[in-house]
């Protein structure tokens, strides 16, 4: 069973895309038709920003969300899918590569998404810290014990979870997770805590623009964040979509099911390969490789 996966933020590198934008007329119009719908030249900053340009959220999620689906387009006959699923802002790019989303919707989505994210940011400084070494379990029960907002937000692998919330919250929580045996817990350059209670504002106006947007019958199963199960219902996708802006990413899980459900070949798509080595660490039997459209 072949399954792709889709990353999310963190992905990004200056000259994404622009391979894609030389060698192929179809994802040269679709970059086009990205630089109309969005207003600006998201085209210009992937290909020759700078890596700060990159970084901001408005930027970011559009380009990677542009490069996973354009990349899926011009594979054509070889994306050939049984089961599918995206990181966090990823599974906007999953459901839009198998028909769930149009290519404008997805991308109107993703850019909301975006601009949601940076106003909840702005609104109430946050951040997120990378947990390395220690069970799910442990990590869950010292966040429990904190009087801030602290949660689990990515679990990623078995032994790398990724916490979100208040300054305050995810200080406490490192120097604790470090007592109790953490062998990292390293604080990221995030713009804020997503995928935690802090994101509540976003959720709110995303959830609006995705019940008035259409969803179809995807072509394929999508493994979503909040619940790590396969589903291909459209009222369903967009209720667990519209829950993971403040649910944590359950990644492992995801990986977990997947196998469970006979994934042998596991292919990326997008910039990186963050997905590819999160799938070796769950199981080292399965193929990983990156989409290539060559």
């Amino acid at each position: 069973m072949k399954a792709f996966g889709f990353p999310g933020q963190g992905a990004q590198f200056v000259g994404m895309g622009k391979d894609l934008y030389d060698n192929s007329p179809i994802a040269k119009e679709m970059f086009e038709q990205a630089n109309e719908i969005l207003g600006f030249r998201i085209t210009d900053l992937m290909f020759a920003g700078t890596e700060e340009d990159l970084r901001q959220t408005r930027v970011t999620q559009p380009a990677i969300f542009l490069h996973s689906v354009i990349l899926a387009k011009v594979l054509g006959n070889k994306f050939n899918p049984d089961m599918v699923a995206g990181h966090s802002l990823g599974e906007f790019s999953a459901l839009t590569a198998v028909g769930a989303l149009s290519f404008a919707d997805g991308l109107t989505l993703v850019y909301k998404r975006a601009m949601a994210m940076q106003k909840a940011c702005e609104a109430e400084p946050s951040t997120m810290a990378a947990i390395i070494g220690l069970d799910d379990q442990v990590v869950e029960e010292v966040c429990a014990s904190i009087d801030e907002v602290v949660v689990a937000a990515n679990y990623n692998c078995p032994g790398q979870l990724v916490i979100s919330g208040s300054m305050k919250g995810i200080e406490v929580a490192c120097e604790k997770l470090k007592e109790a045996g953490a062998k990292r817990a390293l604080p990221l350059k995030v713009g804020g805590a997503f995928h935690s209670p802090l994101m509540e504002p976003a959720r709110v106006e995303l959830a609006e623009a995705i019940n008035n947007t259409t969803f179809n019958t995807p072509i394929a199963p999508i493994y979503q964040n909040v619940d790590a199960k396969p589903h291909t219902e459209a009222a369903i996708i967009k209720e667990n979509l519209i829950a993971q802006l403040t649910s944590p990413v359950r990644w492992t899980q995801i990986a977990q099911n997947m196998l469970a459900d006979n994934m042998t070949q596991f292919t990326e798509v997008g910039p990186g390969t963050v997905l590819q080595g999160l799938v070796k660490k769950v199981s080292k039997e399965v193929e990983t490789m990156s989409a290539s459209f060559e």
